[in-house]
């Protein structure tokens, strides 16, 4: 299993950080548009459970990249309000360049914000193809994933605060 972590932090309290990173409509809104890293493909995604967040939260993504098909299921396995979260693969997840992955979200309070450490832990997939793509691009992948998930909570973080000073 390898992990790859990023840190950021966000001059916001954890309530809201949390909240942020705990949208699916942020945090894989880069699984959902075309981009290069997506290699012009997008994933789409559906909710199994009625509630969209918190602990055993499921939803599934399903599509196709490079022509290979995606089909997995993650399961929400830890949900601490503000403060930690972590989701990963369940069942018999079709990934290409891994054959599970686990993120995991650990927020810390400092006195002018928060910082927040995203990580990603994945394992190798089964086959000698799979297993090329994954050498060549796993770790790329992962840390654009990270980046963007916290990045976009930034962004929007941001803009709902320029929004608030211009209305008052």
């Amino acid at each position: 299993m390898k992990t790859l972590i990023r840190t950021t932090t966000y001059p916001f309290p954890p309530d809201l950080v949390f909240q942020c990173l705990d949208n699916l409509g942020v945090a894989g809104m880069h699984m959902t548009q075309s981009s290069m890293m997506m290699m012009g493909s997008k994933l789409d995604l559906k909710f199994l459970t009625e509630n969209h967040t918190g602990l055993g939260t499921k939803y599934r993504w399903t599509g196709r990249m490079m022509g290979l098909k995606m089909d997995f299921t993650v399961e929400v396995t830890k949900w601490i309000p503000g403060e930690e979260k972590v989701w990963e693969t369940v069942d018999n997840p079709e990934l290409i360049i891994y054959s599970w992955y686990r993120m995991h979200l650990k927020l810390t309070k400092f006195p002018t914000g928060t910082s927040a450490e995203l990580s990603i832990s994945y394992e190798k997939p089964n086959g000698l193809f799979y297993r090329l793509l994954s050498l060549l691009f796993a770790d790329w992948y992962c840390r654009w994933c990270l980046k963007h998930m916290l990045e976009d909570a930034k962004g929007l973080l941001m803009k709902k605060v320029e929004k608030h000073v211009l209305i008052n």
